[in-house]
């Protein structure tokens, strides 16, 4: 009886065991300091994807920064990403960010990449994600484009600053070969616009163009 009993807690601490050091890894894997929205200028990104028939890229929707994804962010080094084995969103939370973001494919990646380093469940992570997107203003200037135009990258940055109240170091743009690619937006914890750190990633050059939306 007694081996039998020792061999029943045996088994139940090797079943616990891994279970404990999974979480405590997963625990120190989503350690972060702050928040990058991430988002994309619609007409740059559809004109490298010409295959791609999402709400992004369809003519006539004047599609300009679109919401990209919410990333947990560290102040130095590389920010942690698919911290926890993802299970699916939910059809419903799906649905609603579909209003926001332009593919059930993007909604399912930034949750599995990024989501699950937020220590937040998928709902409560996407309405975060819906929160911070919407308090962002993009200044009139960009979305009105009717032909490509050139812009200084300083400009862009200050021009968001001022738009929203913010430090001018909250922004960054992102770029490829002379052409905007997206902007992203240093938030802390709770979403209040703060300087991004080094390690998130600056235009290489002071000039950026950017093609109108469609």
């Amino acid at each position: 009886m007694k081996h039998f009993i020792s061999s029943g807690l045996l088994c139940l601490f090797l079943l616990a065991a891994p279970a404990a050091f999974a979480r405590k890894h997963h625990k120190a894997k989503a350690k972060f300091d702050y928040y990058l929205l991430s988002l994309s200028w619609a007409p740059t990104f559809c004109a490298g994807h010409p295959a791609d028939h999402s709400s992004e890229c369809q003519v006539g929707g004047h599609a300009a920064f679109v919401l990209h994804g919410l990333w947990p962010q560290a102040n130095s080094g590389q920010p942690p990403m698919s911290c926890t084995p993802p299970s699916p969103v939910s059809k419903s939370t799906v649905d609603h960010m579909l209003n926001f973001m332009p593919t059930r494919s993007l909604i399912q990646h930034e949750w599995e990449k990024h989501g699950t380093c937020s220590g937040l469940s998928p709902q409560d992570y996407f309405a975060k994600v819906e929160q911070a997107f919407k308090a962002v203003k993009v200044p009139d200037q960009y979305p009105n484009l009717v032909h490509q135009q050139t812009f200084n990258v300083p400009d862009v940055e200050k021009s968001f600053a001022d738009f929203n109240q913010a430090p001018e170091n909250a922004f960054r743009i992102s770029c490829h070969a002379g052409g905007l690619v997206g902007l992203e937006v240093c938030l802390s914890k709770d979403l209040k616009y703060q300087a991004c750190t080094t390690n998130v990633q600056e235009c290489p050059v002071n000039k950026v163009s950017l093609p109108p939306p469609k």
